[in-house]
C-alpha cells in the first residue's frame, strides 16, 4: 500500500477505514492476554474445587498449550482456505465458546476438553490476527498496529492477575468459573462488528477476485494508487505460481522459513512463559508471604511491561525493527542476569525486602525487555515475511515453532529449578538470550515502511537488500 505521505484527510479517511480492523485486533488481543493471565489464579481454585491432584492441574494448565500448537499449524491453512476475516471470525466464535464452556465445567475432563479447544482457538487467532491486520492497513501504520495487539495482550494479563486476586481474596467456590468465562462477553460483541470488515484485498486477489480487491483497497487506503498496487499484487502471485508450501523449502525463501522458524523457537526458549505463568510461584520463593499477593506482584510486573510495549509501538515505525528488538532482547538478559543474581546471593533462601525488590526488577525487566522487542516484533515479522501466497504458511511456521518452545519451557520449568536451582535456570535463559541478540543481529531484515509484496527482494537477494531499484528504493539510498 502507498507510503507517500497523507493529507489531513486522507488520515481522517485511512482511520476510519483501520478503525474496525484495530478494534476487532485489540479485543482479540486483549482476550488472549487476560487468559494468559487470569490461569495462574483459577488454577489456584479449581483444582480445590473440582478435587483435582497437582499432576491434573498440570494437565489441565498444559492443555491449551497443546491446544495452541495444533491451532497454528493448521492456522495457515484455515486462513488461506476460508479467508482472513472467516478466520477471524471463527476464532471470536471460539474464544465465545470454549471460554463458557471452561466456566461450566463439572470435572477434569471437561475442563481439559475445553481448554485444549480453547488453545486450538488461540493457535488460529495468533495466524489469523497479524495476517489481517497486516493486510488491512496502510504500509506506515502496519508496524504499530500489529504492536497495538502485543499492547492489549499485556493489558489483558494485567486484567486476568488483577481479576484474579480481586476474585481470590473473596474466597468463593464458583470464582475460578467467573475468571475463566468473563472473557466471552467481549468475544460475544465482536462477532457483528467482524461480519461487517471487508476480507484483505491480498486474499481476494489470490482467489482471482480483482474487482472487490480492488473495491476493499479503497476501502483500506484511500491514498494507494489502486491499479497499480492490485497489479504489483497480481504479478507477485504470478511470479510464485505453482509452487505452494514447497516454495518454503527452496531457495530464496528457504532462508525466510530457517529465519521465522528460529525466530520463533526463541522468542520463547528464552523463558518469558517462565515469568508470567509461573510468576506467582516465582515472587513466593522470593519470601512473598500469601498467593494473591504474589499475584498482585506479578500484575505490577505486567504494569512495567505495558509502559514498555507503548513506547515500542510509539517508535517501532520511526527506528525500525531491528533496533527495537536488538534493544528489547538486551534489556531481557539483563533482567535475567539480575533475577539470577538475587538467587545465587541469597543461598539460603531467606529473602530480605531488600532482595525482594532486587528480584521484582529482575522480573520486571524481563518482560519489559519482552515485550518492547520480541513480544512486539513477533508479529511484524511472522505477517511481514513472506510475500503473498507463502504469508499464511510463513506465520504458521513461525507461530508453531513459538509455541513448542512454549511448550517445553511450560513443561520443564519448574523441575529444572528443583533440579539446578532457580539461578542456573535463568543463567541459562540468559545464554538463550544472547544467541538470540548474536542471531538477529546477523539474520534479520529491517522491514520498515516496505511494502508487503517488496520484502521478498530480501530472500531473493541472498538475504540483503537490493540497491538497484528493484525493490522499489532508488539505487543508492541506504538499506539495510
Amino acid at each position: 500500500m502507498s507510503n507517500e505521505p497523507m493529507d489531513a484527510v486522507t488520515k481522517v479517511k485511512v482511520a476510519r477505514g483501520a478503525g474496525v480492523v484495530t478494534l476487532a485486533a485489540v479485543t482479540l488481543g486483549l482476550i488472549y492476554g487476560y487468559d494468559n493471565g487470569n490461569i495462574g489464579g483459577a488454577a489456584l481454585s479449581f483444582g480445590v474445587n473440582l478435587d483435582l491432584s497437582t499432576q491434573q492441574v498440570e494437565l489441565v494448565t498444559a492443555a491449551i498449550v497443546w491446544g495452541e500448537v495444533l491451532g497454528a499449524i493448521l492456522g495457515g491453512w484455515i486462513a488461506n482456505k476460508v479467508g482472513r476475516k472467516k478466520a477471524m471470525i471463527m476464532v471470536a466464535a471460539g474464544y465465545a465458546l470454549f471460554c463458557l464452556t471452561s466456566a461450566l465445567s463439572v470435572n477434569e475432563a471437561t475442563l481439559w476438553t475445553s481448554r485444549f479447544f480453547l488453545g486450538l482457538t488461540i493457535g488460529l487467532s495468533l495466524i489469523a490476527v497479524p495476517l489481517f491486520v497486516a493486510e488491512s492497513v496502510p504500509a506506515a501504520v502496519r508496524g504499530r498496529t500489529l504492536v497495538l495487539y502485543q499492547v492489549m495482550g499485556v493489558i489483558g494479563i494485567i486484567l486476568g492477575n488483577v481479576l484474579s486476586a480481586t476474585l481470590s481474596e473473596a474466597d468463593a467456590s464458583y470464582n475460578w468459573r467467573i475468571m475463566l468465562g468473563i472473557a466471552a462477553v467481549p468475544a460475544v460483541l465482536l462477532i457483528p462488528l467482524l461480519l461487517k470488515v471487508p476480507e484483505t484485498p491480498n486474499w481476494l486477489m489470490l482467489k482471482g477476485r480483482r474487482k472487490e480487491a480492488t473495491e476493499n483497497l479503497e476501502r483500506i487506503d484511500p491514498n494507494a494508487d489502486f491499479e497499480a498496487e492490485i497489479q504489483e499484487m497480481q504479478d507477485t502471485i504470478d511470479d510464485e505460481s505453482g509452487g505452494g508450501i514447497s516454495e518454503m523449502f527452496r531457495k530464496p525463501f528457504l532462508r525466510a522459513t530457517v529465519f521465522v522458524v528460529t525466530l520463533g523457537f526463541f522468542i520463547q526458549i528464552t523463558g518469558i512463559n517462565a515469568t508470567v505463568t509461573y510468576g506467582p510461584q516465582l515472587f513466593k520463593s522470593m519470601g512473598v508471604d500469601t498467593d494473591v499477593e504474589a499475584i498482585w506482584m506479578s500484575a505490577g510486573v505486567q504494569v512495567f511491561a505495558l509502559l514498555a510495549v507503548l513506547t515500542s509501538m510509539r517508535y517501532i515505525d520511526r527506528w525500525g525493527r531491528r533496533p527495537i528488538l536488538m534493544t528489547g532482547i538486551a534489556i531481557m538478559t539483563g533482567g535475567l542476569l539480575l533475577s539470577s543474581g538475587v538467587s545465587f546471593a541469597v543461598g539460603d533462601g531467606t529473602f530480605n525486602m531488600t532482595e525482594i525488590i532486587l528480584g521484582f526488577a529482575g522480573l520486571a525487566l524481563v518482560n519489559i525487555g519482552f515485550v518492547f522487542g520480541f513480544g512486539s516484533l513477533v508479529w511484524v515479522y511472522a505477517s511481514e515475511a513472506f510475500p503473498g501466497r507463502l504469508r499464511a504458511y510463513g506465520t504458521s511456521a513461525m507461530l508453531t515453532s513459538d509455541l513448542v518452545a512454549n511448550l517445553i519451557v511450560a513443561s520443564f520449568t519448574l523441575s529444572a529449578i528443583e533440579a539446578f536451582g532457580q539461578q542456573w535456570v535463568f543463567i541459562g535463559f540468559a545464554v538463550l538470550a544472547l544467541l538470540a541478540l548474536a542471531f538477529v543481529f546477523k539474520y534479520a531484515p529491517e522491514t520498515k515502511g516496505r511494502q508487503l509484496d517488496d520484502i521478498r527482494y530480501f530472500w531473493e537477494n541472498g538475504g540483503s537488500w537490493p540497491t538497484d531499484g528493484s525493490d522499489g528504493v532508488a539505487s543508492g539510498q541506504k538499506v539495510h
